[in-house]
């Protein structure tokens, strides 16, 4: 789709909604795959531990009210993986956005 690679069927077709969307101006400032920083870099002993990041597959902005969007399509396997559970948490207290998930 329009050469962008997608990790499933599903995520590809929500995409295809949303540039729908972003034509009728019904959103705006359509985004993949922006990462979000949900834990700094820091050292301990001497040890640097690296950032914890999360990867968004599409954020958006609706036009009628500013909001932002960030949204993450998922299997029903996928969504409950207890890594990505712990991402969600974390972004959602530091950024204090609900991460809207498609299933």
């Amino acid at each position: 789709m329009e050469g962008i690679t997608f990790d499933s069927k599903k995520e590809g077709n929500v995409y295809l909604e949303l540039k729908e969307k972003e034509k009728k101006g019904i959103i705006k400032d359509l985004e993949l795959q922006k990462e979000y920083i949900l834990q700094d870099k820091f050292k301990i002993n001497n040890k640097t531990r690296r950032q914890i990041t999360y990867k968004s597959d599409f954020t958006y902005i609706t036009t009628e009210d500013g909001q932002l969007h960030v949204v993450d399509v998922k299997s029903p396997y996928t969504a409950k993986d207890k890594v990505y559970r712990i991402k969600k948490k974390l972004f959602e207290y530091r950024y204090g956005i609900e991460l809207e998930e498609i299933i």
